[in-house]
């Protein structure tokens, strides 16, 4: 008889995929480090053991150990639903030098400064490093306890002899454990050093902000169950050439997911910017062709943003599309919109749309402001002053109903605006002071800004 061998196999611990060899990417879900050798299955008898607290009813839970307490940043507490939750953990992700330590250095000083004990452990930076931030940004308080670890085992030491109500473990990709395989900031090691962070954080009642690194596509570094055991994951991000940043709640479980904070980046610090809206739109005495201002949703909060445009006779036979804060395909298709329903001649031009003080537009309702925007940089023709519009564009020509609407024009009217274009709506009131100009399609929107008259060829006269 032939002999049989078997042969050993190999799984994803992320998704659970197998192979028969070992690959440094998994097939499935395309995690790099994450397959691991694995035994022939045994199945082991669990003994079971006398729970150390006894199961009560969930009315007799003591609520108040979960109460709330402000981090002293109110920006910050916004978007975490009210403050830290005695024992979450939180996830901070952020590119690099966006400004994720200078951040939490704050969080951690103005915590201290409330009396309350907090620790801070830095494994990316020496202690000195840190001391000589905290002075630039008076981020110095007797509360506030500093330690330069790398092992988890000396950071649970640090905690049992401090015993802090906040720690902040910049970054979790530097801790390790010499229980765990693999090096530092590994699938295997972030793993098993989250989990002991979160034991002892839901132990101690302590709240933990972890910082965490990001990929080149954005998503945090490491295992995707790293997201699934921390209580809050928070997206820190801004464009590197402007101080302003945004931090975005990705998941929470005790408030909101869908909240912002903002913040600028200084010489002395990171400061709040609690009325984020003139970052994004320009102070000028006469309007110019081609600007346009939109309101969109930044969670539950309305953001002003103008977009410009600009329309020149292309020297290429391609005729380019450039965009910055502005999505390229979602462009291309307003463009196709403009020319296909309203007649506006494309053809042979370069098209430029950019946003002020870099503001990404990623909502929807940005649509007809970056349509009005070409269509008047095309014609060189100026949009009525202090006008706004809102509303997304449909491939017919349609503008749909966004949410938020009445939330945004009271925005617009709250910053001086005193027109406003949006999508037609039976239940849309008017608002103080602001005189809106409703429609169902893009033709009358340009007619309710009487701006449908062609002007030099620019419009077909056949189209629309």
């Amino acid at each position: 008889m032939a002999k049989t061998t078997t042969k050993p196999g190999y799984h994803c611990t992320e998704c659970g995929w197998t192979t028969i060899r070992w690959v440094g990417r998994c097939g499935e879900c395309q995690t790099w480090g994450s397959i691991e050798q694995v035994g022939a299955p045994k199945l082991r008898q669990v003994t079971q053991t006398a729970p150390t607290t006894k199961a009560i009813p969930i009315g007799q839970v003591d609520a108040t150990e979960a109460r709330r307490a402000l981090t002293g940043v109110a920006e910050l507490d916004r978007v975490l639903g009210g403050g830290f939750v005695p024992g979450a953990v939180v996830l901070l992700a952020g590119e690099p030098g966006v400004g994720k330590s200078t951040l939490l250095l704050e969080v951690a000083a103005r915590w201290a400064k409330a009396g309350r004990r907090t620790l801070y452990v830095t494994g990316e930076e020496s202690a000195a490093q840190v001391r000589l931030r905290a002075g630039r940004t008076d981020a110095v308080d007797d509360e506030l306890f500093l330690a330069a670890e790398t092992d988890l085992g000396t950071v649970l030491g640090h905690v049992e002899e401090v015993g802090p109500s906040l720690m902040v473990v910049d970054s979790v990709q530097t801790i390790a454990t010499a229980e765990a395989e693999g090096a530092p900031g590994g699938v295997t090691q972030v793993r098993e050093v989250t989990g002991a962070l979160v034991r002892v954080a839901k132990r101690r009642g302590m709240a933990v902000v972890l910082v965490g690194h990001v990929t080149k596509d954005g998503t945090v570094a490491g295992p995707r169950s790293l997201e699934h055991l921390v209580d809050v994951v928070l997206s820190f991000d801004g464009d590197r050439h402007s101080g302003f940043r945004m931090v975005r709640g990705v998941k929470n479980r005790f408030g909101p997911s869908d909240e912002v904070g903002c913040f600028e980046m200084t010489d002395g610090g990171i400061i709040e910017v609690p009325d984020p809206s003139g970052l994004f739109t320009t102070e000028r005495e006469e309007v110019v062709p081609g600007t346009c201002v939109t309101v969109t949703m930044e969670g539950q909060r309305p953001l002003l943003a103008e977009v410009q445009a600009l329309v020149v006779t292309s020297a290429d036979q391609s005729p380019r599309r450039i965009t910055n804060g502005v999505d390229s395909s979602r462009l291309a298709m307003i463009l196709a919109v403009l020319q296909r329903r309203v007649g506006v001649r494309l053809g042979g031009k370069d098209v430029y749309v950019s946003t002020v003080g870099g503001a990404r537009l990623t909502d929807p309702g940005a649509d007809l402001a970056i349509a009005l925007a070409v269509a008047s940089a095309t014609v060189n023709v100026s949009l009525p002053q202090r006008v706004a519009a809102l509303g997304e564009v449909g491939l017919a020509g349609d503008i749909r109903r966004v949410p938020g609407v009445g939330r945004r024009m009271a925005e617009a009217a709250r910053l001086g605006f005193t027109r406003a274009v949006v999508p037609h709506s039976p239940d849309l009131g008017g608002m103080s002071g602001l005189m809106v100009h409703t429609c169902r399609t893009i033709t009358q929107a340009f007619d309710g800004l009487d701006f449908a008259t062609p002007r030099g060829g620019a419009y077909d006269s056949a189209a629309g």
